[in-house]
């Protein structure tokens, strides 16, 4: 028997984290047997409510970080994440998450698991922020490093966005994300 695929979903700040809850059902729903952890920026945590979430996905907070290590030879959660993960799923990604890995910045347990990722793993990102934000020229070189690391993106999408400016810009819909998993998981094992 094969063991099931793992996938680390991060979520960040963006206002398209309240669809966290309803993206993690689906991906149990829709992919049997696939293993999901969750590791939430603290701005995240604003938009939807822990309790809603699956009761088998474990979620990590950057305080997670901090709590499992108190000395040498304690284990590292971003490396024990990393280790433990097959695949990695950003969702939503927002411009200042992207500005921070596409930097090489890493002062959230987030961050530190995608500065630690193994570049032989697949890695996709789902950008979500508002159209001014997307549109502006350090988004597009952001963008190419990211997919000069081999990280894959998905979206954004046109559409009347939360502050009500309609444009480029939002989160891609969940169903998309979880068959762009779902096809994506077929060449990972």
């Amino acid at each position: 028997m094969t063991e099931p695929l793992k996938l680390l979903v991060c979520c960040t700040g963006s206002v398209a984290a309240i669809k966290i809850p309803l993206l993690l059902q689906q991906l149990k729903d829709i992919i049997p047997g696939l293993s999901i952890k969750l590791v939430a920026t603290q701005n995240s945590l604003h938009f939807f409510d822990t309790t809603s979430l699956p009761e088998s996905v474990q979620l990590y907070t950057d305080s997670d970080e901090w709590d499992t290590w108190s000395k040498i030879g304690d284990k590292v959660l971003h490396i024990e994440l990393r280790r433990w993960a097959d695949m990695m799923l950003i969702a939503p990604c927002d411009a200042n998450t992207m500005a921070k890995i596409s930097g090489g910045i890493c002062d959230n347990l987030l961050c530190c698991v995608v500065r630690a990722w193994d570049l032989a793993k697949p890695l996709l990102y789902c950008p979500a922020m508002n159209t001014a934000m997307w549109e502006h020229p350090l988004t597009g070189k952001q963008i190419a490093v990211l997919e000069g690391f081999g990280y894959i993106r998905l979206g954004p999408i046109s559409k009347v966005l939360a502050c009500g400016d309609a444009g480029l810009g939002a989160m891609s819909e969940v169903a998309d994300i979880v068959n762009s998993v779902k096809d994506k998981i077929g060449k990972v094992k």
